[in-house]
């Protein structure tokens, strides 16, 4: 159960002429320059937030003070979740330091936290002196679930975790009257997953555990349709995404963090959580040849960080994978190394064969262009739930 020979091959594969994507990506297109429509999507987005501009700050900045008006007479402004790693420990940073915002620190513990994150989340919240709203999963409900993702031969195996994330910012702010969350994500950074790598709902999450799982949800926070929409529509929490108007660089990030609170980085992108790095170092690349370093690599190309030939040398190269992951995840999610061969080897399977609530979410399109309008959900969302083709 090596990791040799995974990675992503190119071949004779087209690619586009200006980022790292390839014709085998969900719903690309590519117009008469050769340039395809995700990174067309992101200029829209640039154009839309004018990204790291002084008028994006500004807007933002703007936002801020509605934000601190709102929160007049609470004892938060806004809740940040936190995982230890760059974009939300910098999120937390730049919220307290730079802008005075009264912060609640929301973590979501899916019990397979890397021991780096936990120092990291210690170490930056304890010197900004913020609180911190902490929900722990029950663990072997948690690996019940993980384990039927893993069954059910999809391409989300941590899909519950954002699902769980989503729901517990949400139930943070009801419980303090809180009325916005500031999300740690950039476009221009990490780009932004096509529908056909990662898709994840409710109803998603539901499905595949009836149908495969052992027991049933109970100290999971899932989040049905109607829980979704009592947030966004009778709660009013908006979501706020600064690094999609504020100009941010993850070098000058990390550097600052290492700085300020002898914060530690581990090793890539979505590494701190040990089975969030399963998933997209060991099992998405070799089950499904769904490599997402793809994403964020394809965003330093486009940012001028890296040049189009290092990006794809670096893509070549198999991901970083924790010495001994392997061996622990089998281990806790009780397979024999038979049986997880056996399911790494079966033919792939989508969302989109199971319920979810895709269907819904593009019948309710015009409702949710509205929701973005007012920053009740990320524009992100919109694109890739309630469209019928994603972006």
């Amino acid at each position: 159960m090596g990791k040799s020979n995974y990675f992503k091959q190119m071949g004779n594969l087209k690619i586009c002429k200006r980022c790292i994507y390839d014709e085998t990506i969900p719903g690309i297109t590519f117009n008469s320059d050769g340039i395809c429509n995700y990174c067309e999507m992101i200029d829209s987005l640039k154009a839309e937030y004018k990204t790291g501009t002084k008028e994006g700050e500004e807007m933002f900045l703007k936002i801020v003070e509605e934000i601190k008006r709102k929160g007049r007479c609470k004892k938060y402004d806004c809740v940040v979740g936190v995982s230890g790693g760059t974009d939300s420990s910098y999120m937390i940073y730049k919220a307290v330091k730079e802008y005075g915002l009264r912060v609640l620190a929301v973590h979501y513990d899916n019990t397979y936290n890397s021991s780096i994150a936990t120092e990291n989340i210690r170490k930056v919240l304890g010197k900004l002196n913020v609180d911190l709203y902490t929900y722990v999963v029950d663990n072997k409900e948690m690996d019940d679930i993980f384990r039927s993702f893993f069954k059910a031969g999809v391409p989300e195996l941590d899909a519950a975790t954002d699902i769980g994330v989503a729901e517990i910012l949400y139930r943070a702010c009801a419980k303090y009257g809180v009325k916005y969350i500031l999300e740690g994500h950039s476009f221009m950074a990490e780009g932004v997953s096509p529908v056909g790598y990662m898709y994840a709902d409710g109803k998603y999450i539901e499905s595949i555990q009836k149908k495969f799982g052992t027991c049933k949800i109970k100290s999971y926070p899932n989040m049905p349709i109607l829980s979704f929409l009592k947030w966004i529509t009778f709660y009013r929490i908006k979501k706020i995404r600064p690094l999609w108007y504020i100009d941010y660089s993850k070098k000058e990030a990390i550097s600052i963090l290492e700085k300020e609170f002898n914060w530690v980085y581990y090793q890539g992108h979505h590494l701190e959580n040990r089975i969030t790095a399963f998933h997209h170092s060991y099992y998405d690349p070799l089950k499904f040849n769904i490599d997402q370093r793809n994403n964020s690599l394809s965003a330093s190309v486009r940012s001028g960080i890296m040049s189009r030939e290092e990006a794809l040398e670096e893509y070549s190269k198999p991901p970083f994978l924790e010495p001994e992951l392997l061996e622990y995840l089998i281990k806790r999610l009780g397979f024999t190394e038979s049986e997880f061969a056996e399911i790494m080897s079966s033919p792939p399977k989508y969302y989109y064969e199971y319920k979810t609530y895709k269907k819904i979410f593009e019948l309710m399109r015009p409702y949710f262009w509205i929701m973005y309008k007012f920053s009740l959900v990320p524009k992100s969302f919109y694109m890739k739930y309630a469209c019928k083709k994603g972006f």
